[in-house]
């Protein structure tokens, strides 16, 4: 059975891209057959895998607007098991060309009943936005996964978050979870970066994940090589910390029998 992870915050510059990039490297690598959505404009985990934009004919835009099929559109990456169905500017318009749609919230969750069940996982990356194309990931989706940076203003907009997250809940996808949040952009030397996570820690419990992404100069540098950074560096800290949300995220959904001792690689 296919499981959908919406990866989403409306904040900017949280790592969203990066985790969609690298969470979907890390369990096509764990040999899980994963398709990477890329749901946002700019385009960046298309790029990140290795694709020149200006040769991107069809994207999810042709699959929202034009009713394309699904299975035409997605490409095949250098990842072993990583398949990408790529986005482009032309999904700015997509809203205001679906708002008479009279299904307009579940026409990606349409498009992805279409792929049978093909996929073991399918991960996908959402714009720093709450319109409708969000709406449509949240819809699709089975849980969500919310990064949050590890700085002074985390909390800020997450609250505005969840409350969309209910409202779908409510209206149009009652099976919605949030499978977990996310802290990225550690900095285990800043004593801010330690409060924040004790913070949202105790504000938020179980629903955080045990897993901590670091900063790391590689998961920066591996998108301008068209790479995840497992493929780019599989010995960084970054690779290391995507690998465990990968095992993290398997074990919380029973799809693996790895040890508790070794569910974690040491960075």
């Amino acid at each position: 059975m296919t499981k959908v992870l919406a990866i989403a915050n409306q904040k900017g510059g949280v790592g969203k891209t990066t985790t969609a990039i690298n969470l979907a490297a890390s369990l096509a690598v764990l040999e899980y057959k994963t398709l990477l959505i890329d749901a946002d404009p700019q385009a960046n985990s298309t790029s990140g895998n290795g694709f020149d934009l200006k040769n991107i004919q069809v994207s999810l835009y042709d699959c929202l607007v034009n009713d394309m099929p699904i299975k035409q559109i997605i490409l095949e990456t250098e990842t072993p098991n990583l398949f990408v169905l790529p986005s482009h500017l032309d999904l700015v318009g997509a809203e205001i060309e679906l708002i008479n749609h009279p299904n307009r919230e579940h026409i990606l969750k349409q498009a992805i009943a279409a792929l049978d069940e093909e996929f073991d996982f399918i991960i996908i990356d959402c714009s720093p936005s709450l319109g409708l194309i969000t709406v449509n990931a949240l819809s699709a989706a089975d849980a969500v996964i919310i990064p949050v940076q590890c700085e002074f203003f985390a909390l800020e907009g997450l609250g505005k978050l969840l409350n969309t997250i209910k409202i779908v809940q409510a209206r149009l996808n009652t099976g919605l979870q949030i499978e977990g949040i996310l802290m990225t952009m550690y900095d285990g030397r800043l004593r801010l970066s330690n409060q924040v996570v004790e913070e949202i820690k105790n504000h938020f419990e179980e629903l955080v994940f045990k897993t901590i992404i670091h900063r790391n100069t590689k998961l920066g540098e591996a998108p301008s090589f068209g790479k995840p950074a497992l493929m780019y560096d599989t010995e960084s800290t970054g690779a290391i910390n995507y690998l465990n949300l990968a095992k993290e995220i398997l074990q919380k959904n029973n799809l693996t029998k790895i040890k508790n001792s070794e569910s974690n690689i040491n960075a």
